[in-house]
C-alpha cells in the first residue's frame, strides 16, 4: 500500500511565538483553579476570577456588569479542557471587547464602527483561549457569533505572519456550502485588517477567476470541500503555508459527506497548525473528526451539549393528513402580517420548484433556494429574500446552516427533515439577534419514526406537546416492540404493514 506521508519534513512558516505557551494576552491571567466550569466574576476590568471577590469589587460600572448571576445570564457558558493526561488553566474569559484587542486598535475601530456593545457568550470565552494558541472546539446555535469568534484572533495570527514570509495564505476556513462560505468572506470584508486579503473558493463560481486571484496571493482563503479539493489536487493552490485552520460548522460538512475532501485537504496543511472548529452539534461523527485533527483542544459550549432548539422562538407542531399540506400552507400565507419574513423548508427539490410554481401562478411572489439552481439564481434569490423583494423563500436543508438573515420571523417546515438535528437547525433560521420567532412544523402519519426526539425537543424547551404526537410516538414504540419480538423468535418478517 501506498504510504501517506506528511510533507512537513522540510521546514516551513515560523509558527507564531504563542503556540507553544502564549503571550498575547497577559491581562487575561488562568483561573487558579483547575475546575472547568466556573462562576466568574470581574474586577478592575481586567480578568475574572472565580468566587474570590475582593472587598470593593461591586463597586463602579465595569464591576457591576458581571456579578454572581453572569454565567447564567450569559447562556450558561462552559468550558472543558480534553486534553489527555494532566489539566491545564482555562484562560478566563473577557467582559469587554477591550480586554482582547485593547493592544490592536485597528480591530477595535471595526467593532465601534460597526456598533456592537458587548461580547457574545461564546466569543467571550473563545477569544481568550484562541489568543493564547491553544485548538478550541466551539458548540454553539447559529447565529450565536462564532463567525467572529474565529475572525478577529485569525486576523491578528496573520499580522504576525507577514505573506512575503508565509509564501501563501496563512488561514484557511471550510464551510458546508456556498452561502456560508459567502457570507463569512463578507464578514472578511466588513471587518478589513491592515490590508489583509481573501477569496471565496466555492463549485459554481468562476474557476478560472479563482485560480488567477489564489496564484496572485491572498492572506484568508474561504473554500467549500470540494472546489478547494479541485484546485489542491490539480496544483493551483499550496496549503502548506497555513497555520491557522478553522473547520466551520464541521457537523454539517460531515452530513454532506465531505469528510474524505477534509482529510485530503488536511494532508497539505502543517501539522502545527492551530485549529478551531466550530458547530451547532456535537454527534459523534464531530467527535471523531476532533479527536483526529485537533491538538489537545479546549472546548467551549453554552447552554447544553444535548440537542435542544433555541429558547426564543416558539414551536408549533401541527399533526396533519400529508394531502392536506398543500392547502394548509396556502391558509398560513394568506394570513401572514405586512411585516412577516417566511423560510418555507421542504424535504425535496422538485418540491420547492412545485411549490413555487404553484404560489407563483396564484400571484404571489416567492423565491426558491436549492442546490439543483444555477449560483447566480441561488445568489439572486438571498439577496431578494434579504432585502425585502419577496417575503417567502421556499428552500431545502441547503438554507437551514449559516444563513443570516436576522428579520425572519417565521420558520415554516411543510416537510420535516431526515433528522431530529436539522430540525433543530431550521428552527434557528428565527428567533435571532434578540428577536423572537416562530416555528410551525407539519407532521405527518409518514414522520411517526422521530416523534419521541420530537417530544424531547419541545420538552426541553418547555413547548406544548399535542396529544396527536404523544399517540404517534406511543404507536411507534408498539410497533418496534412487535418487531423485535418477531426477530427474537425468529419469525419470518414478509411484508410489514405499518401500524399508524
Amino acid at each position: 500500500k501506498e504510504v501517506l506521508r506528511s510533507p512537513w519534513e522540510e521546514s516551513g512558516p515560523t509558527v507564531p511565538p504563542w503556540r507553544a505557551g502564549g503571550t498575547w494576552l497577559g491581562e487575561l491571567r488562568c483561573c487558579a483553579s483547575l475546575s472547568h466550569t466556573h462562576t466568574y466574576h470581574h474586577h478592575n476590568g481586567i480578568g475574572w476570577a472565580p468566587s474570590q471577590v475582593p472587598s470593593g469589587a461591586w463597586k463602579g460600572d465595569r464591576g457591576r456588569f458581571c456579578c454572581l448571576s453572569h454565567k447564567k445570564e450569559n447562556n450558561n457558558i462552559t468550558c472543558n479542557d480534553l486534553k489527555d493526561g494532566e489539566k491545564r488553566c482555562i484562560p478566563n474569559p473577557i467582559c469587554e471587547f477591550e480586554d482582547a484587542f485593547r493592544h490592536y486598535p485597528d480591530i477595535m475601530v471595526n467593532i465601534r464602527k460597526v456598533g456592537f456593545q458587548n461580547p457574545t457568550p461564546i466569543q467571550s470565552q473563545a477569544w481568550p483561549i484562541i489568543l493564547q494558541g491553544f485548538d478550541l472546539i466551539g458548540i454553539a446555535q447559529t447565529g450565536t457569533g462564532k463567525t467572529l469568534a474565529y475572525l478577529m484572533p485569525g486576523f491578528i495570527h496573520l499580522d504576525l505572519q507577514p505573506r512575503e514570509k508565509r509564501g501563501g495564505p496563512g488561514m484557511l476556513v471550510l464551510t458546508p456550502t456556498r452561502e456560508l462560505a459567502l457570507q463569512v468572506e463578507a464578514e472578511c470584508s466588513k471587518y478589513s485588517y491592515k490590508g489583509i486579503k481573501s477569496i471565496c473558493i466555492y463549485g459554481g463560481g468562476d474557476r478560472k477567476g479563482q485560480i488567477n486571484v489564489v496564484t496572485k496571493g491572498v492572506d484568508i482563503v474561504i473554500a467549500t470541500p470540494g472546489r478547494l479539493n479541485d484546485l489542491q489536487m490539480n496544483n493551483f493552490i499550496n496549503l502548506r503555508s497555513i497555520t491557522y485552520l478553522v473547520l466551520d460548522e464541521a457537523d454539517r460538512m460531515l452530513d454532506m459527506g465531505f469528510e474524505p475532501q477534509i482529510m485530503k485537504i488536511l494532508l497539505d496543511i502543517r501539522p502545527d497548525r492551530q485549529t478551531v472548529m466550530t458547530s451547532a452539534t456535537w454527534p459523534d461523527g464531530v467527535r471523531r473528526l476532533a479527536k483526529s485533527y485537533l491538538k489537545d483542544p479546549m472546548i467551549v459550549y453554552v447552554g447544553t451539549l444535548d440537542l435542544a432548539a433555541v429558547n426564543t422562538v416558539e414551536q408549533k407542531i401541527v399533526v396533519i393528513p400529508e394531502e392536506e399540506k398543500r392547502a394548509f400552507t396556502r391558509y398560513f400565507i394568506d394570513a401572514m402580517k405586512s411585516g412577516d419574513k417566511i423560510i418555507i423548508f421542504v424535504g425535496k427539490k422538485l418540491t420547492a420548484d412545485d411549490l413555487s410554481s404553484d404560489f407563483g401562478l396564484q400571484g404571489i411572489p416567492v423565491q426558491s433556494l436549492h442546490g439543483n439552481r444555477e449560483q447566480c439564481d441561488r445568489e439572486q434569490a438571498l439577496e431578494d429574500f434579504k432585502k425585502g423583494r419577496v417575503r417567502i423563500l421556499i428552500a431545502t436543508d441547503l438554507a437551514s446552516r449559516g444563513l443570516d438573515v436576522q428579520d425572519i420571523t417565521h420558520v415554516f417546515n411543510y416537510d420535516f427533515p431526515r433528522n431530529i438535528e436539522e430540525y433543530v437547525h431550521r428552527v434557528g433560521r428565527t428567533g435571532r439577534a434578540g428577536r423572537t420567532g416562530v416555528a410551525i412544523t407539519l407532521v405527518t402519519k409518514k414522520d411517526w419514526r422521530i416523534a419521541s426526539e420530537l417530544i424531547d425537543i419541545l420538552e426541553r424547551g418547555n413547548q406544548v406537546v399535542p396529544e396527536e404526537l404523544i399517540s404517534m410516538a406511543e404507536r411507534y414504540k408498539q410497533f418496534r416492540l412487535k418487531k423485535d419480538m418477531e426477530r427474537d423468535l425468529g419469525r419470518p418478517h414478509g411484508r410489514s404493514r405499518k401500524g399508524f
